[in-house]
């Protein structure tokens, strides 16, 4: 089988779909969306264990097989794109989330997914390995960016499974994992108020636009480098600060701060 042109890699291995099952457990009083359903190999797993269950996927030529292979189940079959459906019309003010996702739009869906984290219970996705090391890294180590701060704002991220090559048809060239994504993150214990949450976000992605360089060369144009740098010394924080070595709630002491010089 050759890949599919919208770069999808099937999940094909019993065994690996019945260990996958195992650690997210779903059940009889849960509501789940699929991403990415494709011919049903995961779908039909899913669908007898759960209350309901919404099956996303994109590709048309896809859609007739499965609902053939779908058949008979508690099951409503959705052709579309998961960017640009309304997801909670869709599965309701409370759901669960699983998804095999394409490698080239994981982190699209992941930021669509966390536009409304506060309606999903669990986030449960099998990406690309070095993508899953991303968003659950700590501070301080060679993998912590951007894309950590933004799936730790939203929720706890958690690697449950490596998954090697073989168990995909088409087999991809990497390893994947199956990550877990649990709302609330750690927006929760911020001082951050509704409404400076997309601020502290672009805010935080600015700290990381040139990860080498120092939080006063990525914020002075924004800022002006002697207030960055004076506020950095009020928080204790050294003129050689960099935002790969600050946790969450570093950067969110470092927002308000900056933000109330430009008051």
């Amino acid at each position: 089988m050759s890949p599919r042109p919208l770069g999808q890699h099937f999940l094909a291995d019993a065994g690996w779909r019945a260990r996958i099952l195992d650690r997210i457990t779903p059940a009889a009083d849960q509501i789940w969306l699929e991403i990415g359903a494709g011919a049903g190999q995961m779908t039909r797993e899913l669908a007898p264990r759960v209350a309901h269950l919404i099956a996303i996927e994109l590709d048309a030529s896809l859609v007739e097989k499965l609902r053939a292979a779908t058949s008979g189940l508690n099951i409503e079959i959705v052709s579309g794109d998961v960017l640009a459906l309304d997801l909670v019309r869709l599965a309701g003010p409370r759901f669960r989330v699983y998804g095999s996702l394409p490698y080239y739009i994981t982190s699209p869906i992941l930021r669509r997914l966390f536009s409304v984290a506060d309606h999903i219970d669990e986030i449960d996705v099998v990406i690309q390995l070095e993508v899953a090391e991303r968003l659950a890294a700590r501070p301080g180590s060679r993998d912590y960016g951007w894309l950590s701060v933004l799936a730790q704002f939203h929720t706890r991220p958690e690697i449950l499974l490596r998954i090697p090559p073989e168990a995909f048809r088409p087999p991809p060239k990497v390893d994947s994992a199956l990550v877990r994504l649990t709302p609330p993150g750690e927006k929760s214990n911020l001082r951050i108020a509704a409404d400076e949450e997309d601020r502290f976000l672009e805010f935080a992605e600015l700290c990381f636009a040139h990860k080498r360089k120092t939080l006063i060369n990525n914020l002075k144009a924004r800022y002006g480098a002697e207030t960055v740098r004076d506020s950095l010394a009020a928080l204790a924080l050294g003129p050689k600060a960099r935002a790969e070595e600050l946790s969450l709630a570093d950067l969110a002491r470092v927002f308000l701060r900056l933000e109330r010089s430009l008051l």
